[in-house]
């Protein structure tokens, strides 16, 4: 019995080309899957970005201004154009924000140069010249020497390396003055100096320092903003990629049907006998795949009417592809359903059998031997 099963499963669907227009249309249905098959990984390019982008973004949590979930009304409102205009508005806020920036680097200038022109800060106003004092353990003891020089050059610095906001300055400006208490002893010069010029620095960085905080909480406002943005941005892109993929699969399942019809269309005819082969393979399905069985003969036949305990069905009436899609179906479907019978053990096959002949209540096979008994041929078993 499986010999017979494999013999109509294994026959040749489309036959040898004989002349040249044959050959013609079987390099067209070749060219057609290759481009299919290209088109497919591409799409599954895309789908797996997008799937990525989905998986990882956080959404959910990013609203930092509200502390509350981003409306989807707000994402839906959030277009190309508008994304422009936003990004011309953050260019402009930036702009503010660095001139912003920039007037207060010039009021801490104006302290820096009250420091400077201390008639303490001599010893503070260039690098420590450790080989001309012998302080030969200088570098020692002190892991960032600072001095008013090298503060200044990198306030003016136009190559990135600057100071990004005064609170760095700040910090440095300190390091000074407690680089020297550091390194020398509480009663020496230096150290009485420096600590007289960083209470003095103290008292003017307070009287900055309001305005400094200001800023920074405006700069942290603005980069919620601009994160948001981003954010909105990503997903108004990600959403019209999801819709673009939707619209493109539903052309490559339109593609796909073209092309089976096509491959179909080509399919030789099954002789009586193979029809008969067909029909017992049938009979060996599950309930559940005879009933798709008669589903794959519903959608090839729009008079086809399935209902009922019993449909009958006249398996010559059918057209070629419908025959060949159901070939098709029970070479994938019969050798698994077939593995599993076996696997149940042998003295039980004949019971579960019949429980399977007693459950089917769709009767396809049965309509199949009636239409061979017609023919005057006897079913197969």
């Amino acid at each position: 019995m499986e010999a017979k099963t494999e013999s109509v499963l294994d026959a040749p669907v489309v036959a040898p080309p004989e002349t040249a227009r044959d050959m013609s249309q079987a390099e067209s249905l070749n060219r057609g899957v290759e481009e299919m098959f290209i088109k497919v990984d591409q799409l599954e390019q895309k789908f797996n970005e997008v799937e990525q982008f989905y998986s990882t973004s956080n959404t959910k949590h990013l609203d930092t201004r509200g502390g509350s979930l981003v409306k989807d009304k707000e994402r839906e409102k959030f277009s190309a154009s508008s994304f422009i205009k936003k990004q011309q508005d953050i260019a402009s806020r930036e702009a503010v924000a660095a001139q912003r920036m920039q007037e207060l680097m010039l009021q801490f200038g104006t302290i820096l140069h009250q420091l400077t022109q201390h008639q303490w800060a001599g010893p503070f106003l260039q690098p420590v010249d450790v080989v001309g004092l012998g302080l030969h353990d200088y570098y020692e003891v002190i892991e960032k020497p600072m001095d008013f020089s090298t503060i200044k050059c990198r306030m003016e610095a136009k190559d990135g390396t600057g100071y990004k906001n005064v609170r760095e300055v700040c910090a440095d400006v300190r390091l000074i003055f407690k680089n020297a208490m550091k390194y020398n002893k509480e009663r020496d010069d230096v150290h009485v100096m420096a600590r007289t010029l960083l209470d003095k620095f103290e008292t003017k960085w307070l009287q900055l320092l309001p305005k400094v905080d200001e800023e920074e909480e405006r700069r942290k406002e603005e980069e919620a903003d601009l994160q948001l943005d981003v954010q909105l941005a990503q997903e108004a892109s990600y959403a019209k990629m999801t819709r673009e993929l939707c619209f493109d699969l539903d052309e490559v399942d339109a593609q796909l049907e073209e092309l089976r019809d096509s491959v179909l269309q080509k399919c030789r005819k099954m002789t009586t006998e193979e029809k008969k082969r067909l029909g017992s393979a049938i009979t060996r399905l599950s309930p559940e795949d005879i009933n798709k069985a008669v589903d794959i003969i519903a959608q090839n036949d729009p008079t086809f009417h399935a209902a009922g305990e019993t449909v009958e069905v006249d398996i010559d009436a059918q057209s070629e592809s419908t025959l060949w899609k159901l070939k098709f179906f029970v070479k994938d479907t019969l050798p698994l359903h077939m593995k599993s019978s076996t696997s149940t053990g042998g003295n039980n096959n004949g019971d579960n059998n019949q429980n399977c002949n007693n459950k089917r209540k769709r009767d396809v096979p049965e309509s199949l031997a009636k239409t061979a008994q017609k023919k005057g041929k006897k079913p197969p078993n």
